[in-house]
Parts: structure tokens; C-alpha cells; sequence
């Protein structure tokens, strides 16, 4: 079957950056799956995925834009030094992770000053262009479950800071 909407999908994935770097991949018995047209894949990925079937393969790159994004500065906060843990060893470029009034988040550690911590709360991979090595490993009608199921999920772009982990 072909991509499109409603479709059940698999797909086996290496996620590179410019530089070559592998950023993400899925493991050779654990495809990624999703229901397609759902807003589950970021939208420069799915676009290129419809009409393939099961067997084929493409190299993807997508920009930014159709990613997860330009970097915000608006998602650039100074946060007061004392709201982090004495015992924490703060260090520019750090990754953490954070509750927020909507669940968890991730966050970058920009700078750090004497009484105030810099942070950025752009998705990890904002701003970049990604590439996608990726393999359809099968593509079906979904099930009204797969697709109820679907709807209980966010998307990747739309969780501005869990990295897309809550999908």
C-alpha cells in the first residue's frame, strides 16, 4: 500500500546532521511506527514519505523550517541561579531536563552568570537540517485503534522541549 493518510507505518531510520554526525537512529528490530497525515512525524519527513510503499528506500534531507524549526529567541529565558540544585555543577552546552506546567521539558545551558542561568528551551534539533537515511518497512490501512490510539499522542514539532520523547 502506499502512503498516505490514515496508514499505518513503519520505518527503519538514521537521523544524521550536516556534519555527518548520527543524531538518532532506530534499532534493527524496533522500527519507528506511526500513523500517517497525523501529525506524529515532523512535517518535511512526512511529506516525502507519501506515496512510497513498503521496500523502498530514500535519502531525505529536511531544513529547519520543515523540522523542528528556526531556533526561537524568544525561548531563550534567564532563570535565577538558586532554582537549580546547590550540588549542581552547571557547565554551558548541558542538557537537562525539567517539570513544567505541562509535563516534562527539556532544556540547554546556555551561559551562566553570577546570579542567573541562561537557558534555551528550543527543541535539541531546532535550527538544523536534518538528513534521514530511511527504509519503508511496512505501510498498511490502520485500525480505528491505531488510529484513536494516535490521537492520544503529540507531535514532535508541537512539545516544545520533550524532544519528541512523549510520542
Amino acid at each position: 500500500m502506499n502512503i498516505q493518510d490514515d496508514c499505518f507505518v513503519s520505518i527503519a531510520y538514521r537521523l544524521t546532521s550536516d556534519s555527518g554526525e548520527v543524531l538518532d537512529e532506530s534499532a534493527a528490530d524496533q522500527p519507528l511506527s506511526f500513523i500517517f497525515g497525523r501529525g506524529q512525524m515532523i512535517p518535511g519527513l512526512e511529506q516525502k514519505l507519501e506515496g512510497m510503499s513498503a521496500g523502498q528506500n530514500a535519502q531525505i534531507t529536511v531544513e529547519p523550517e520543515d523540522g523542528y524549526g528556526p531556533i526561537r529567541e524568544e525561548l531563550f529565558r534567564e532563570l535565577p541561579r538558586d532554582s537549580f540544585p546547590d550540588d549542581l555543577q552547571l557547565e554551558p552546552g548541558m542538557h537537562l531536563s525539567a517539570s513544567g506546567p505541562h509535563g516534562p521539558l527539556s532544556l540547554k545551558v546556555k551561559s551562566i552568570q553570577e546570579d542567573t542561568v541562561t537557558v534555551d528551551l528550543n527543541h535539541p534539533l531546532a535550527g538544523q537540517r536534518l538528513h534521514f537515511d530511511v527504509t519503508i518497512v511496512e505501510s498498511r490501512e490502520a485500525t480505528d485503534e491505531e488510529i484513536f490510539a494516535s490521537t492520544m499522542s503529540c507531535s514532535p514539532s508541537a512539545c516544545a522541549g520533550c524532544g519528541g520523547s512523549c510520542h
